[in-house]
């Protein structure tokens, strides 16, 4: 399941000796490295007084205290944690009623390593859900996030934002991937290094992007190969995923992934082992998996362009990046750090920032989002002279200065359909002031700034427009 340092341990009780080092080896040659043994069955409970474990492997008939007990006191002293019970007695009865006390699985002696390994994980995978639930219910209840400084390089004082870093906070301790969505700009490899940095792991944050690899091109790349694997091959190299041990490997714009290299990605995430290019003997990762795309997945699954099974393994944690346009409130604070950084790089004073480019930005779209906004703010800090920053050149990035080069006539077409009657001015300006509200979403400040007048001037009309209607 996992080799973090801090990773719960499965606990191993059989009172055979050489049960439990076998079971231990296969544990462990399986990358399920913290395993702890007892061979005492009274020394269960103390154990679990003073120690946290992810899972317990019980064997059922044991002198002192059977299984059937161990397993009932657990369950009632410590329900988080997942039980399984291991015997010689395959009775249908029997499994039954363990699984009736409390049991998660139920296997037979001699258990196939496969079939142990697959037991474990899944009662790993439980335990780290359960964990995950219980922690995410506190945060989005708090809404305080233990680990702030994981996201102190995401600018943002948005609501849905802190709602999401406290899920992102949750999701961090587990094992599972975790899929990152969001338009282009929004900043996914951003959010998906603030998932290693909740984590803890004490392995490095390894990113690619796939798109545009070939199947060799992205095997080679992530899993490595041996010398003379391949012509060219000179020297051994190992691949990313190796340098992501311990840590986080994040691979980029993994809609685009070729449909070969999608079934190993798949292998890599179900059986936590690849193969290096050459070599027929696999290697165990314990690497985090964390994937972005601006892709609609679904729609590329029902094109035939991406595996449902694939993105069904990926889905469980998903995070949804909201697009600018839909938390306006943080581009004061994203524009004075952009300005900022920007000087530093120029190394020039920053300029100040006016409020009306405040309210200019409030009324754009951004199809670029985040570094759309980050480009805009350093070509007009690059372009400023004076002490303030110029809205001029944010109204050239936002195409709105290339009204003057339209004529009058060609304004006045696209206003108004000329086969019709004109409005009168009275019902024009009704209109544009109208307008401009439902445009500003209701801030008359960014209204009044749409139509060039100032808002004690739009304050007027509407006092008279509801004086009129009287």
């Amino acid at each position: 399941m996992t080799d973090m340092t801090d990773a719960l341990p499965v606990l191993l009780v059989d009172d055979e000796a050489q049960i439990l080092r076998s079971t231990a080896l296969a544990l462990r040659t399986a990358g399920i490295a913290n395993v702890v043994t007892l061979s005492d069955s009274r020394e269960v409970l103390p154990f679990l007084a003073g120690h946290r474990v992810g899972a317990a492997l019980l064997d059922l008939n044991m002198p002192h205290i059977g299984g059937g007990g161990l397993l009932e006191q657990i369950s009632q002293a410590h329900p988080d944690i997942p039980v399984m019970i291991m015997t010689a007695a395959n009775e249908i009865e029997l499994a039954v009623r363990c699984m009736r006390m409390g049991a998660v699985d139920y296997l037979v002696k001699p258990v196939e390593k496969t079939r142990l390994v697959s037991a474990v994980n899944r009662a790993l995978e439980t335990r780290s859900l359960r964990d995950e639930i219980d922690h995410l219910r506190q945060g989005l209840l708090s809404r305080s996030l233990n680990k702030p400084e994981a996201f102190t390089h995401i600018i943002s004082e948005n609501d849905a934002m802190r709602d999401l870093f406290c899920y992102i906070e949750a999701i961090s301790r587990t094992t599972q991937p975790v899929l990152i969505t969001g338009e282009t700009g929004t900043g996914k490899e951003l959010f998906a290094r603030a998932v290693h940095l909740a984590s803890g792991r004490s392995g490095e944050f390894v990113a690619v992007t796939v798109s545009g690899l070939d199947d060799t091109t992205f095997s080679d790349t992530l899993f490595g190969h041996k010398k003379g694997a391949f012509t060219g091959a000179e020297s051994k190299r190992e691949g990313l995923i190796a340098s992501a041990q311990n840590g986080t490997l994040f691979l980029d714009e993994i809609g685009d992934l070729s449909i070969p290299s999608q079934v190993k990605l798949l292998r890599l995430l179900q059986e936590r082992e690849y193969y290096p290019l050459g070599e027929d003997q696999p290697r165990i990762s314990n690497a985090r998996v964390v994937v972005a795309t601006n892709v609609d997945l679904r729609k590329a699954i029902e094109q035939g362009d991406f595996r449902q099974d694939l993105f069904f393994r990926l889905k469980p944690h998903h995070v949804q990046i909201p697009p600018l346009r839909e938390r306006i409130d943080d581009i004061p604070a994203l524009v004075e750090k952009f300005c900022e950084r920007a000087a530093a790089e120029l190394d020039i004073p920053p300029p100040a920032i006016p409020v009306a480019l405040y309210q200019l930005l409030n009324t754009y779209h951004f199809p670029g989002n985040v570094r759309e906004l980050e480009g805009m703010v350093f070509d007009a800090v690059a372009r400023q002279r004076g002490a303030n920053l110029s809205l001029q050149s944010f109204r050239r990035a936002m195409g709105l200065d290339a009204t003057s080069e339209i004529s009058s006539a060609a304004k006045t077409d696209s206003l108004f359909n000329v086969e019709d009657p004109l409005p009168t001015l009275k019902e024009a300006e009704e209109a544009l002031v109208q307008a401009a509200l439902k445009k500003a979403d209701g801030n008359q400040g960014i209204a009044a700034n749409l139509l060039g007048i100032t808002r004690q001037a739009l304050n007027k009309r509407l006092i008279r427009a509801r004086e009129g209607e009287k």
